[in-house]
């Protein structure tokens, strides 16, 4: 009942609360980066959602678009910008996916969405973190991030897939709240594009 009906009324209200009260740091976000950058201020990528069903998560822009002689990007590292690292570090970057979340793409809680390339490497039991929405945050998130194996990753979220309760959700969303603003295990390098993927089935 939670899962297919209370869970989403959350995330509604939760999501809708969230925009109203960081409208101004958004506002103020949007502007710097479009100052920065000079054109898009958001990141749009395409992520596998709830049954596979592909979906565009968006977050603040943090790199621009620089290219070399040739014509292709430079490394990540090296287009960061200032703003970018600091919107990382803080996991502003993240606050678009609000819209995710009150659109359905998306819940407050759940398993991280990972880039569309990755679906034919999961093994039968890593797949099934797509049986719910990806969430802003999840339970591998709050246990360790990126200090854990890709497996032991995919083993987080399978479990809370089978343990998910609205005081699960709520437990998550504190120890989130309080990493933050601790700034402990928020890099979120593990899950850009061009990151190094996991071993599933081979």
């Amino acid at each position: 009942m939670y899962n297919n009906f209370f869970k989403r009324i959350i995330d509604i209200l939760l999501s809708l609360l969230g925009l109203l009260l960081v409208a101004p740091v958004i506002i103020t976000i949007t502007l710097l980066v479009r100052i920065k950058s000079g054109d898009s201020v958001f990141f749009l990528h395409e992520r596998p959602g709830k049954r596979n069903k592909i979906f565009k998560v968006v977050k603040f822009k943090t790199m621009t678009d620089e290219r070399d002689e040739n014509g292709k990007l430079l490394a990540n590292e090296l287009r960061v910008t200032s703003l970018g690292a600091f919107l990382r570090n803080s996991s502003l970057d993240e606050l678009p996916q609000l819209v995710n979340v009150l659109k359905g793409n998306m819940s407050l809680v759940g398993p991280r969405p990972l880039p569309v390339r990755y679906l034919d490497l999961y093994s039968d039991n890593q797949i099934r973190r797509h049986e719910v929405r990806p969430g802003i945050t999840g339970w591998a998130q709050v246990n360790g991030r990126n200090n854990i194996s890709w497996s032991r990753k995919f083993e987080l979220d399978v479990w809370y897939i089978e343990n998910m309760s609205f005081w699960l959700d709520v437990k998550i969303l504190f120890k989130t709240i309080m990493k933050v603003l601790n700034k402990k295990g928020i890099d979120d390098s593990s899950e850009r594009v061009g990151s190094v993927g996991f071993n599933g089935k081979n």
